[in-house]
């Protein structure tokens, strides 16, 4: 942005900041007048409204029989199988890192208690409603709790955008779990706008910080970092992983389970860091344990960046907003083989980074003139728990972490890739009914399940590869981000063939196989980056000519391969 614009923002800013509180305070005062008996309209939404907000005991469920039936069949529900204690993998660990397993996944089932209250405050109390009702026979919750399972909690967003809600008259609000539920994002800004104009600049940067929980204070919110908001819990998972270290057989492992411990019983963001430059180090490793830290959710925090007086306010604060986290837990074994051929890549991320746009005007994690702080496993898992296993539309066949808003990256370390082996391999579901649907037979010989993966491998080294510090962009980062992981990955093909790390009939098979993948019947959605990319770049190949399209009878994609 032009100097002289940000100076006459700020001077609006400066002259308008007071009056423009003041108005949103008359607003807020003019809604309270709706508030019936007392109690804010957002509360009619609670569960099993009788005239007391806090008789939330009874729920009444959503989904008829013959929805539940539908949705837990085959077709919808997607069976993934993770390892079992007689499975090869685990029957070949020598035997303190089966002990260690055992620890890690009872750790992981904590954390997964703790997202579901992140995700929503009644997830945990609606669980043990259909566990009761499971017990006097009720088949409805018993279909109910099937679908609470896959998606760890009351509301998904299914592979078609329809929202799921498995329980009547429950509030979904903007601020999930981590903001009060009655909070709407008018409110949340006149608070904000309060707070800034007393002065309590640190005590709104905690509110909008990625890994506090937000409650209300009389008139104001407070933030509280989740370690301890959640210290009992944090600290029983803490202890599982000091008893994995002590049994666990690799030394550069125990030490990184020792950080992350040390990182859940004390809220400081530099013990998380520590724990993170740690595990993105770990390459030969015989188990694997993650802590994920995503932030794809809410929609409450950064709403602030759509309000132009409070953005920039924040802004001239030096305040950067970040959506809140949510956790996940990786449990899994890796697979030497499957890791021996990720790792083939490694050696091309430099050659990457010489190829990215602007490389000049950015400092980026991998350069071209130093070893590239990025391991890579591929992973046998054996349980996933919370935001990982959440089963909403799909889940994912890799990651790469830590995200670019951690502390972590800031101080030097590296990232890490881990890519899931039943996710990707166990699937099935609608890819071969999508292809007979959508490309021109004398291309089908092109789709591949092998390019798939390669083409997952380009993605997620990908996300290494750029600027850091997008949190500027809000509501779009991450749609933004995926776009670019994806974009590296297809444009990079030509350099690997150069370079010998496919054939040209490879590079062929990843960008067919990659445009077909992109017909997804999900519907886009601004908060799946995901679905949105994919409608976004199919329509950009479309309108350049890339893709062509047969209107005789069905859509039939012709991809133009090899002569670009």
């Amino acid at each position: 942005m032009h100097i002289n614009t940000i100076t006459r923002i700020q001077n609006q800013i400066n002259t308008n900041f007071t009056s423009k509180t003041n108005s949103y305070q008359n607003s807020e005062n003019n809604r309270n007048t709706t508030k019936l008996n007392g109690f804010h309209p957002a509360y009619l939404t609670g569960i099993n409204f009788t005239g007391k907000p806090e008789d939330k005991k009874n729920f009444i469920l959503n989904l008829s029989m013959d929805e539940l039936n539908k949705r837990t069949s085959d077709t919808y529900l997607t069976t993934k199988k993770m390892l079992s204690e007689d499975s090869v993998e685990y029957q070949s660990l020598a035997e303190g890192d089966k002990k260690a397993l055992k620890h890690l996944v009872k750790a992981g089932k904590i954390l997964e208690k703790i997202n579901k209250q992140l995700d929503n405050e009644h997830n945990l109390q609606f669980e043990d409603y259909l566990n009761s009702e499971i017990k006097k026979g009720n088949k409805q919750a018993e279909l109910t709790k099937k679908l609470y399972d896959g998606q760890k909690g009351i509301f998904a967003i299914d592979r078609e955008s329809n929202k799921i809600a498995l329980a009547k008259y429950v509030a979904d609000p903007d601020g999930k779990g981590v903001y009060p539920e009655d909070l709407d994002k008018q409110e949340f800004q006149t608070i904000l706008f309060r707070m800034l104009s007393k002065g309590k600049d640190e005590e709104v940067e905690k509110i909008l910080n990625q890994r506090s929980v937000v409650e209300r204070k009389g008139n104001e919110l407070k933030a509280i970092d989740y370690v301890d908001y959640f210290k009992e819990d944090f600290s029983k998972m803490a202890d599982e992983l000091d008893k994995a270290s002590k049994v666990s057989t690799n030394k550069d492992f125990n030490e990184y389970l020792k950080l992350q411990a040390e990182a859940l019983r004390k809220a400081d963001p530099i013990l998380d860091a520590k724990a993170d430059i740690k595990w993105a180090t770990l390459q030969d490793t015989p188990l694997e344990f993650t802590i994920t830290r995503e932030n794809y959710e809410e929609t409450m925090t950064e709403s602030v960046l759509e309000n132009d007086i409070l953005k920039y306010t924040l802004l001239e604060r030096g305040i950067t907003p970040i959506s809140k986290d949510f956790l996940g837990a990786r449990i899994g074994i890796v697979n030497k083989k499957g890791t021996d051929a990720i790792l083939k890549a490694k050696k091309y991320l430099p050659i990457m980074a010489e190829e990215m746009p602007y490389k000049d005007n950015y400092t980026q994690s991998i350069t071209s003139n130093e070893k590239s702080k990025q391991t890579m496993v591929d992973v046998d898992l054996v349980a996933v728990f919370g935001d990982v296993g959440a089963y909403r539309g799909g889940i994912t066949v890799a990651e790469n972490l830590p995200n670019s808003d951690k502390l972590s990256l800031k101080l030097g370390g590296g990232r890490r890739n881990v890519y899931h082996r039943q996710i990707r391999s166990s699937g099935g579901n609608d890819s071969a009914e999508r292809l007979k649907a959508t490309l021109n037979p004398a291309q089908h010989k092109y789709y591949s399940e092998e390019a798939e993966h390669l083409f997952t491998i380009g993605h997620e080294n990908g996300h290494s590869l750029g600027p850091n510090g997008k949190e500027g962009l809000g509501k779009y980062k991450n749609i933004i981000e995926e776009n670019k992981a994806d974009m590296v990955s297809i444009a990079m093909l030509d350099k690997f063939v150069e370079k010998g790390l496919y054939t040209e009939e490879q590079k062929n098979q990843i960008i067919v196989t990659y445009a077909v993948n992109n017909l997804l019947k999900a519907k886009p959605d601004m908060t799946k980056a995901h679905r949105v990319r994919s409608a976004m770049q199919t329509y950009y190949f479309m309108k350049e000519g890339a893709i062509d399209i047969d209107k005789d009878g069905i859509p039939e994609l012709i991809i133009q391969i090899g002569s670009y």
